[in-house]
């Protein structure tokens, strides 16, 4: 599941549902935000367990509820029921993947660095060393900025494409774009999995979602994945 903007405490510019606690935004505000995300979904705040992403490629596998954000990572993989992974972002590619045969989840922050990097194929394979299996995986790709609306140099969507094949686009305006959620779908294809599924919301058109581009400062959006 993806949050949007509506329904929480905070106020402007991070309005409402801002559940990021590192972009400005009052941190009590952020706490009831995900006092109140742990509520809707039924779990404990302790079992929601989140990151301090940086824009890399590193995995963490976790084993259970952690006291605090887990540190400089991008990745977060169980196999523990009931232990909620979350990913947070205001463009970037939030990737959710699940092996519901073997029991093992995964949420990846995905922007423009970290996918280059492989963000998402170090998911997978940290998926695979707890039992998934690459065609039993289903992903979902969040809400992002778009191929439409996201304007980069054509030296920058050149070099994402050598790295990433399927990410250069072209804007609505005529101008280099990157589509990452293309390219990120074409990676997890060449992986094996084949049940890919994109969230069609562009976050720069959308003003139901945070995004960076079109407004900062600016909140973040929460991608849940967990099992029952």
């Amino acid at each position: 599941m993806t949050t949007t903007r509506a329904g929480g405490v905070s106020a402007a510019p991070f309005d409402t549902f801002n559940l990021g606690d590192h972009v400005g935004d009052d941190p009590a505000a952020v706490q009831a935000n995900r006092d109140r995300l742990a509520k809707v979904i039924g779990l404990p705040a302790r079992r929601l367990v989140w990151m301090n992403q940086v824009h890399g490629d590193h995995i963490e596998v976790v084993d259970g509820p952690r006291p605090a954000a887990v540190d400089d990572t991008d990745g977060l993989v169980t196999n523990i029921a009931r232990l909620a992974l979350v990913v947070v972002t205001a463009d970037c590619v939030p990737v959710l993947l699940a092996d519901a045969r073997a029991g093992v989840v995964a949420a990846v922050h995905a922007g423009r660095v970290g996918a280059q990097h492989g963000v998402v194929v170090r998911a997978v394979e940290a998926m695979q060393g707890l039992g998934a299996q690459p065609a039993d995986i289903s992903a979902l790709l969040g809400p992002a900025a778009s191929g439409r609306h996201y304007e980069v140099p054509a030296a920058m969507a050149d070099d994402v494409e050598a790295t990433l094949p399927g990410s250069r686009t072209t804007t609505v305006a005529g101008t280099p774009g990157l589509d990452l959620r293309a390219g990120i779908a074409a990676q997890l294809q060449a992986l094996g999995v084949t049940s890919i599924d994109v969230d069609p919301r562009c976050t720069i058109a959308e003003p139901t979602l945070f995004s960076h581009r079109r407004e900062a400062p600016t909140g973040r959006l929460a991608s849940l994945v967990w099992m029952e």
